[in-house]
């Protein structure tokens, strides 16, 4: 079972232009669309696509357009009642796969709903191979919020493993000991690391001309600093990931990108199936990138399914 938490969930909602996005002007939309959100929701959905269990842990009340599209998918659910609907973030493509992202903020959680939460969270992951805490923070809630579940859940012997994707200072924070995975892209890696983020974008500048040396030494920096293991995503120049057992680069197959939006929660996703299915270190940075790339080729949110994944034209390398 893989749980995945979103604090902040959202309903994303797409349009999708015919042409190029002008500042100002009044667009007609080639086509919309509105789908259940957030980048612990997005795990879940693609981890459900595949076949394995889990279980979406979040804020929302019954009867939420989020929980009713969850629904309607199939994927469970455990929701912690707040009193409101949840966000709604808007996401605006073009032809090329330029993507546009207006995210709301979210409403603050009240002290008795982040407890229920916190609870819902520790009970679903007993007997679970990860928890995935993923995505923003909701207003009011302090940065090292998820550094307490880090904690919490690691507190009994054969806990299950957690997984962290999310940025800023609550991943600064999140960076502790008892973290089984940092998911960070190259410029959440740089800031991580001391580097600054504009240093991310060298990064994967030098892991695009196929120079991975720079972004192995921050991840594994950082990996010496937690103990567990890191995946870097890094857009179109594929991944990276450092774990004790050595470190491995991965390039994705060629594909014609329609939204980027997800592409990293799919890879994290990936990343957890192919580990819950035993494989190997590489093996899992292959199906990750694999199934960041087969987001990346769809439009919007959606969740790409096993026989949407070009595993076979992944290229890895021990580095």
């Amino acid at each position: 079972m893989i749980v995945t938490v979103t604090a902040n969930p959202s309903l994303d909602r797409l349009v999708v232009l015919g042409g190029p996005l002008r500042r100002g002007a009044v667009h007609r939309a080639a086509a919309a669309a509105a789908d259940p959100g957030g980048k612990g929701v997005n795990v879940a959905r693609v981890v459900h696509a595949a076949g394995e269990g889990t279980v979406a842990v979040l804020p929302a009340d019954q009867g939420d357009p989020l929980l009713v599209g969850l629904s309607r998918r199939g994927v469970p659910a455990i929701p912690v009642p707040v009193g409101h609907e949840v966000r709604s973030n808007i996401t605006v493509t073009e032809p090329d796969g330029t993507t546009t992202k207006l995210n709301a903020p979210g409403a603050p959680l009240a002290p008795e709903t982040v407890r229920a939460l916190e609870d819902a969270v520790v009970s679903a992951a007993d007997g679970a191979a990860w928890v995935a805490l993923c995505g923003s923070l909701p207003p009011g809630l302090p940065d090292d919020w998820y550094a307490g579940l880090v904690a919490r859940l690691g507190a009994g012997p054969g806990g299950p493993r957690i997984a962290v994707d999310t940025s800023g200072a609550a991943l600064a924070a999140s960076a502790v000991r008892g973290v089984g995975l940092l998911k960070p892209n190259a410029e959440e890696l740089a800031e991580l690391v001391g580097l600054g983020s504009p240093a991310g974008t060298e990064l994967e500048n030098r892991a695009a001309e196929g120079d991975f040396g720079p972004v192995a030494a921050a991840a594994q920096e950082l990996h010496r600093a937690t103990g567990g293991a890191v995946l870097a995503t890094l857009g179109a120049a594929g991944a990276l990931l450092v774990t004790g057992e050595g470190a491995w680069s991965a390039t994705p197959p060629p594909i014609a990108v329609r939204s980027t939006v997800g592409a990293g929660d799919s890879s994290l996703a990936g990343y957890l199936i192919a580990h819950a299915r035993g494989a190997t270190p590489p093996q899992r940075l292959s199906l990750a990138v694999a199934y960041g790339a087969a987001a990346a080729a769809l439009p919007g949110t959606q969740a790409p399914r096993p026989e949407e994944l070009a595993v076979a034209d992944v290229r890895v390398l021990a580095l």
